[in-house]
């Protein structure tokens, strides 16, 4: 078993600032990918960003300049650094994790989701 438990979610002012975490545990032999997508009301997921081992971090053009997605792997561990907030990030954040477990496993999870409200 894999689970990701999304924190830091809240209300946020347009133009401010908030940082999600995201915690990987479970019988875990190697994480090969981390990502962040999110959903609005009426609205398909969509990717927001991801981090993979030895490739630079990729981003939608919507965040691309504002967002910041980085892992610890020691702590198994993502993060997404939001600055200058607008009202259109408002959504539900899931974070992802592309996994190979311990019995040689290749497992994608998903997190319950972390609520992201831009607001004033």
């Amino acid at each position: 078993q894999v689970q990701l438990v999304e924190s830091g979610g809240g209300l946020v002012q347009p133009g401010g600032s908030l940082r999600l975490s995201c915690v990987v545990s479970g019988t875990i032999f190697r994480i090969r990918t981390m990502a962040w997508y999110r959903q609005a009301p009426g609205k398909q997921r969509e990717f927001v960003a991801d981090i993979i081992t030895g490739v630079m971090p990729n981003y939608a053009d919507s965040v691309k300049g504002r967002f910041t997605i980085s892992r610890d792997n020691a702590k198994n561990t993502v993060y997404l650094q939001m600055n200058s907030l607008e009202p259109e990030d408002t959504s539900v954040y899931y974070c992802n994790a592309d996994v190979v477990t311990m019995d040689t496993r290749r497992v994608n999870a998903w997190g319950q989701g972390t609520q992201v409200t831009v607001s004033s």
